[in-house]
């Protein structure tokens, strides 16, 4: 021990003596005309130190010995630019202003530094990073922006406010974290989501599929989806944006930032607003009409009704920036607001008119970080989420309507007799009008430290807990009987990343261990016939570890190794259901776990200034036991028997008890000249059911069949060109191309065409306009451009064509 504790302090007091002798640069890289240069290189080329300018313009170079050096700044935008710089004390700022060039050339630098998002895509981890500057322009929404990323499925079971489940690579449900800065999104409740929130409030998103850094450490195994917002405060800017299209749908959203340079003190706030109707045509298999005495009319067209959906959200914050104590400190509140009527139960077998649901959600927040927090090296981020939720669900219209709003009726003569009227009764079962309120706190910490250069240990952990109350609003009285229910969950990661071979090696282990801890209150009659209460507390504890691995073998190349064993636990949706979203209460099911290995790859091919090539493949194998997974709740049909589709309305999650995972995705990206952009993507995988036996011993009958309601084979294209000078000059026309395929798939276990959604291949169109001064841009998409026959979540009909406008405007660098 003596020996470790002596190795420790020598290790210390190096590393104390060589950041003595260093110091910090930061500074603004911008034109002539105080615009800011993007991804610009700035280097000292005697230290081998570079960085790349971010989006405003800023850079940071840390650690640079102290002495005179040169520091020298290109990109294709500017000339290179040489600067003699004096580094004596901790910290240099150097501003430095650049002349644009008249051809985009790059001949006297070469970028070598790695951006934020090639830094994370080359981890270890199989993560794929979406950069929002481009989409924030067009009419596009945070999940469409994912469904077009490698391996990532989102299923909606509709239009816009719908509900949604997120498939990556085979995983789904609660086995996938959607997190928002690193908090649980489902903290800022259904009227806050990725489904909401427009792409010009994110900065960018990353995709985990499999293994998850410690950061993000949960009750999660299939991988997750961080959504990071928007937290530059390098300059003050307005933007706003309004569209209008189809299907009377219309969106706004507006942000603002305001920092004051002598105090760092900092406000942000943003808003959004959206409506649609819905109201899109449906042709397929389960649109249908009934007649009189009957007959039912198979593929029958007709707008869809009952659909409309609006919500509205605001986010403010208040803090300080770049200040001693803290590099950034917010305080922060949300809230937000949305309608959605309900068209029809988890498949669109039966018309609803009449059932709707309203969310509501206050959210506080808090956000802490600071690096070399006490001594260099060591770091600090805090994010705490307090919120309170209210959802509520109406369905009290007894009668039922075809699809066209029209009464079901049993004959076209004499007083109009309607086919399953019952008083009490709503669209979906008994009447219904309830409200859920939900409290939940959620703290995420993080406590890192660089031991020496390369090596960093960190301590994470995160405290959540969340309380039910369920209210029966019809019965008040029954209110009285429901379980009260209390889910609090701790847990504890830690890794250690390491940085060998001069960085061609990285490494990253860790570990995790989880307790959750259920309290109920029970109702129970006592002798008497009055009420008592019965408390009763569960806790289950589960332990977690992994690792990843980057090498770079060769310039531009790197192998991606991952493998992870991993829990989930029931959660209350899990135990308790969704009554708004169709989901039944399942309070026997257990938990999951898995064991996920992942080998891919990366590489570049630069050709010369103006080609580049980018390639990306990724092999995974995932086993499952007790696999929580969505199934609609009856699946059994007896074949031939199709309209006992009609009692298919609700899903529930359920354990399949042995299922594994076999795949591969890959993405090539081609650029020319910074004009031309060229991507196609695919994913394949086969998810079993792995199962022999059942339960008296017979060869089981689903076994090494595939899990229903996955799509397994998925291709994505997209073309991009950016027209210069395009009817005035410094004006920039931007042309998009997207096209997507699906393969086939089943929906429920049983095998038959019926139960199997067609081939799905869609078609997208889309332009964009900056004015010269670069303030005001218009975009025009057409979605679906050839009227294409798609389905989604359980065989539920999307959207035909539709055509959208949008206007973004933004005013940057006003007065301080």
């Amino acid at each position: 021990m003596k020996h470790f504790l002596f190795a420790i302090i020598w290790v210390f007091a190096l590393n104390t003596v060589a950041k003595a002798q260093t110091g910090n640069i930061t500074g603004k890289i911008t034109m002539e005309n105080k615009e800011p240069v993007v991804g610009a290189v700035v280097m000292i080329k005697a230290l081998n130190k570079q960085t790349l300018s971010d989006e405003k313009g800023y850079y940071e170079l840390k650690n640079i010995a102290y002495g005179s050096h040169v520091l020298e700044i290109g990109s294709m935008e500017i000339h290179l630019k040489k600067q003699s710089i004096t580094i004596d004390k901790n910290e240099h700022v150097f501003n430095v202003s650049t002349k644009a060039k008249d051809h985009k050339t790059l001949n006297e630098v070469s970028i070598t530094g790695k951006t934020e998002k090639k830094k994370m895509e080359t981890s270890g981890f199989a993560v794929a990073i979406i950069e929002t500057k481009e989409a924030s322009l067009r009419n596009l929404t945070t999940n469409e922006l994912l469904n077009r990323s490698v391996g990532v499925r989102v299923r909606q079971n509709g239009g816009e406010g719908s509900p949604i489940e997120y498939n990556l690579n085979g995983m789904s449900g609660s086995t996938i974290g959607l997190f928002l800065d690193g908090i649980e999104i489902s903290t800022y409740g259904s009227s806050f989501n990725l489904n909401n929130i427009p792409p010009a409030m994110i900065e960018r998103i990353e995709v985990y599929k499999g293994v998850l850094p410690s950061h993000l450490s949960g009750n999660y195994i299939g991988g997750a989806i961080n959504v990071i917002m928007k937290k530059d405060a390098s300059a003050n800017n307005i933007t706003a944006a309004v569209s209008y299209g189809s299907f009377n749908t219309y969106r706004a959203d507006v942000g603002a930032l305001y920092r004051n340079p002598k105090n760092g003190f900092t406000t942000r706030a943003s808003g959004f607003y959206s409506h649609s109707d819905n109201n899109y045509e449906m042709w397929g298999k389960f649109s249908k009409y009934t007649l009189p005495g009957g007959r039912i009319i198979r593929n029958y067209r007709v707008k869809r009704s009952n659909d409309e959906f609006e919500t509205i959200g605001g986010r403010f914050e208040v803090g300080f920036t770049n200040v001693k104590w803290a590099d950034q400190v917010f305080l922060g509140y949300n809230i937000s607001d949305s309608y959605k009527e309900i068209p029809h139960g988890v498949t669109m077998t039966k018309p609803y008119f009449g059932r709707f649901n309203e969310y509501q959600a206050h959210v506080f927040s808090l956000n802490y970080n600071k690096k070399d927090l006490f001594f260099d090296g060591l770091s600090l981020n805090v994010n705490a989420v307090h919120s309170r939720r209210s959802t509520y669900l109406q369905d009290t219209v007894s009668l039922r309507y075809n699809w066209d709003g029209t009464l079901l009726v049993k004959n076209a003569e004499g007083p109009p007799e309607t086919y399953g009227y019952s008083p009490g009764k709503g669209q979906q079962g008994d009447a219904v009008m309830s409200n859920i309120e939900r409290r939940i706190s959620n703290i995420r910490s993080n406590l890192a430290y660089d031991i020496f250069s390369g090596h960093r240990v960190s301590l994470n952990h995160k405290f959540e807990k969340s309380n039910r109350n369920d209210q029966d609003l019809l019965d008040p009285e029954r209110s009285k009987w429901i379980t009260q229910n209390v889910l609090t969950t701790n847990i504890w990661a830690m890794n250690y990343e390491s940085e060998l071979l001069n960085g061609k090696l990285r490494t990253n282990i860790f570990g995790k261990y989880a307790i959750y801890q259920t309290d109920q209150k029970s109702p129970k009659a006592d002798n008497s016939g009055g009420l008592v209460y019965e408390n009763s507390r569960t806790t289950r504890d589960n332990k977690g570890f992994g690792g990843t691995l980057s090498y770079q073998p060769i310039n531009n190349g790197y192998l991606i190794v991952s493998a992870e064993k991993s829990f989930i636990m029931p959660t209350d949706r899990h135990i308790y259901g969704e009554p708004e979203n169709n989901l039944l209460a399942n309070p026997n099911i257990l938990p999951e776990m898995a064991i996920n290995y992942n080998l891919g790859a990366r590489y570049n091919i630069v050709k010369s200034n103006k080609h580049k090539i980018m390639l990306y493949g990724n092999m995974f194998w995932r086993n499952g036991y007790d696999k929580i997974m969505l199934q609609t709740r009856i699946d059994e049909v007896i074949e031939g028997r199709e309209n006992q589709v009609e009692d298919i309305q609700v899903t529930q999650f359920v354990n399949l008890s042995k299922t594994q995972s076999v795949g591969f995705e890959a993405e090539v990206n081609y650029i020319f000249d910074n004009k031309l952009n060229a991507m196609v993507n695919f994913s394949k995988f086969n998810s079993l059911f792995k199962v022999e036996k059942d339960e008296r011993g017979n060869p089981h009958s689903l076994y090494n069949k595939q899990v229903p309601n996955e799509p397994f084979f998925t291709v994505n294209g997209n073309l991009q060109y950016r027209l210069n000078d395009v009817f005035q000059k410094r004006s920039n026309l931007n042309v998009y191309y997207n096209a997507g395929y699906v393969a086939p798939f089943r929906t429920i276990w049983m095998e038959s065409e019926w139960f199997t959604t067609p081939t799905q291949f869609a078609h997208d169109l889309g332009a964009s306009y900056r004015f010269p001064s670069g303030k005001l841009v218009a975009s025009f998409d057409c979605k679906n451009i050839l009227n294409a026959e798609l389905y989604d979540n359980f065989g539920v009909q999307k959207p035909g064509r539709a055509f959208y406008f949008k206007l973004n405007y933004t005013i940057n660098n006003f007065n301080k």
